[in-house]
Order: C-alpha cells, then structure tokens, then sequence
C-alpha cells in the first residue's frame, strides 16, 4: 500500500471522497452554468452580466477539468445540460424577472458556498494535484466574491445585517 501513495500524484488513486468531491463540483458547477445563464437573460446592469459571464466561464473551467481527472481514473462523468436559449430583458414579464439585486444576492451566496465546498475538498485530499485544483478554485472563487461585493455596495444592493454602531464601553477589572 505504501508505494501507491509515493511519486507523481497524477498516479495515485483516488479514495472514495475525491471521487465524489470532484464529481460534485462537476454536476454543481453544471447547474451553475445553466442558471447564470438564465440569470444573464433577467440582469439587466452590465457589471453585473460581466461578472455572470466570468462566472460561467470559471464554472465551464471546472466542469473541464473535473470531468478529466474524472475520465483519466475511470470514472463516468455526469451528463451535459443543454444549453438555455438567449432571452430578451423586455421579453420577461417584469412579475417573473429576477432583479438585478436579487441576481446579485444569490451569486454571493453561491460563492460563498463555493468557497466552503472547495475548502472541504483540500481538507480531504491526499491526493497533493486534486488539493492544489481546488486551491486555485478557491482563489478565484475569493475574487469573484470582491468583485461581487464590490458591486453590491456600490450600487446600493447590499443589505447588510444589523451594524453595531455603538460601541458598548471596556470596563477594566
């Protein structure tokens, strides 16, 4: 057993939580294309379509190279969704459109998620190239976090959680 765990990492095998992390992530990041996708049909503020689109881009980024480490140890990835048809703002009655605030407020919390998962990935693995994968995923998925947040505060979108204006006063013992 020891010798399977020495040398290249891209050669040893994956254990049970690996495979089912990274086939995650793929079936995970599936949806995520397909629902920014939609979400770029209701958004209308275009710093909020750029980050959809590097949101998309980053998840299509995982879903190939998840499915590889997948494919290159044998196991079948998961299906391709179709893709969702372009649809026009004005097209969506304003009753079913999601706003740019609310489109906004669910890529937070997905990120923020995001970053939770691959965390729990690098935690689990021993295999050294599946925990440095997910270490690069975790950065970007942090900066895409900023820039969200970033958007949010700016355009007045954010709601924050009660402040703590007032300080309760330090009595020293």
């Amino acid at each position: 057993m020891s010798g399977i765990l020495n040398g290249n990492s891209k050669e040893e095998p994956m254990h049970f939580g690996e495979v089912f992390s990274v086939w995650q992530t793929s079936v995970m990041a599936r949806g995520a294309v397909s629902r920014y996708q939609a979400f770029l049909n209701h958004a209308g503020d275009k710093d909020l379509k750029k980050v959809l689109n590097s949101l998309i881009d980053q998840a299509e980024l995982e879903i190939k190279e998840c499915d590889t480490l997948l494919t290159d140890n044998g196991i079948i990835p998961a299906p391709i969704m179709p893709k969702r048809p372009d649809a026009k703002l004005e097209d969506i009655p304003v009753g079913a459109r999601f706003s740019d605030p609310e489109i906004a407020a669910h890529i937070a919390a997905d990120i923020a998620a995001g970053l939770v998962a691959c965390s729990q990935v690098m935690g689990q693995s021993i295999r050294v190239d599946i925990g440095a994968l997910f270490a690069k995923y975790h950065l970007t998925k942090a900066a895409l976090g900023v820039k969200i947040l970033e958007i949010t505060k700016e355009k007045g979108w954010l709601v924050p959680p009660p402040l703590q204006i007032k300080r309760p006063e330090t009595v020293e013992a």
